[in-house]
């Protein structure tokens, strides 16, 4: 579950500022159902609600298991993990640091942590419940952003490139000054502005870039502020079945934590090798990755 966290609570506040806005409380038309119209002729936001709601369902992936490699490079090192997505939730093997194999004394050392996964159930889904936090937190941040986002269509519809040659739509974005958070967690919605590609067939996101245009205060400042300048991107791809995950992602903010430290975050991460698979439990996840030899580089 380790990889998944992997800086998650930055992720969410990009995901979230970036794509968001179920807008159930609200009759806006969504793309579906105007199928014959040409892509710029409904409202951009009604791009970003089918986006979201795609969104939502590939961050809960029911029914969809994939096993895939992540390489992170962070304040923490450069770490390469195996990773499995397992009925019980995600597990994560280190296998790589710095750009080594792990020696013979750190493999053992996560062969125990894994092996003690196992053993203990309980300890795992206590785990496993203390993650899920992020999804919960994202659940409840989303549903906000048709009131806190503004969204155009992009000028001149530059694509990304890194999409296969699928048409994308293209839109801006840009914090509602009229919005007025709810909570605290909903002030991470405010200072974010950027460019999002959503796939014009699959309504899916594609790319987005996010740029901290103005700093955000969590509880008056006092509990943490992100200043501004930060930037962050994130790059999707599709795995088939309508189930799309990030191969690329990147953080860097400035952030001062209770008015004592100012911490500068750097975090870069791109995941690759998909492969598809059936359902199965976290300790047979497990046993499939122990069984892997470790990479020569």
């Amino acid at each position: 579950m380790r990889s998944r966290k992997r800086n998650f609570s930055g992720y969410l506040l990009f995901l979230v500022a970036a794509v968001g806005g179920v807008a159930s409380a609200q009759n806006a038309t969504t793309t579906k159902d105007v199928e014959e119209a040409t892509l710029q002729s409904i409202p951009a936001r009604s791009w970003i609600v089918d986006a979201a709601k795609n969104e939502l369902e590939a961050l809960h992936h029911t029914d969809s298991y994939l096993r895939y490699r992540t390489h992170t490079v962070s304040e923490k090192g450069d770490m390469v993990r195996d990773v499995v997505e397992s009925k019980d939730g995600t597990v994560a093997r280190l296998i790589m640091r710095d750009g080594k194999p792990l020696t013979e004394e750190q493999d053992q050392g996560e062969r125990q942590r894994l092996n003690d996964m196992i053993a203990s159930p309980s300890a795992y889904f206590r785990h496993v419940r203390n993650g899920e936090s992020d999804r919960r937190l994202a659940d409840k941040l989303v549903p906000l952003m048709p009131d806190a986002a503004i969204y155009t269509y992009t000028p001149g519809q530059p694509q990304s490139g890194k999409n296969g040659g699928a048409p994308e739509v293209v839109i801006d974005y840009k914090p509602n000054p009229k919005f007025n958070p709810p909570s605290t967690e909903a002030q991470a919605l405010t200072g974010l502005e950027g460019r999002v590609w959503i796939d014009a067939r699959s309504h899916c996101l594609v790319r987005m870039e996010g740029t901290i245009s103005r700093g955000v205060n969590f509880g008056w400042g006092m509990l943490a502020h992100i200043y501004p300048g930060g930037k962050l991107m994130l790059d999707q791809t599709s795995v088939g079945e309508n189930r799309w995950i990030f191969t690329y992602f990147s953080m860097k903010l400035s952030v001062r934590a209770l008015i004592l430290k100012t911490v500068n975050v750097h975090t870069e991460s791109t995941a690759n090798d998909f492969q598809k698979l059936g359902p199965m439990s976290y300790q047979d996840a497990i046993r499939m990755m122990l069984a892997t030899p470790l990479p020569d580089r």
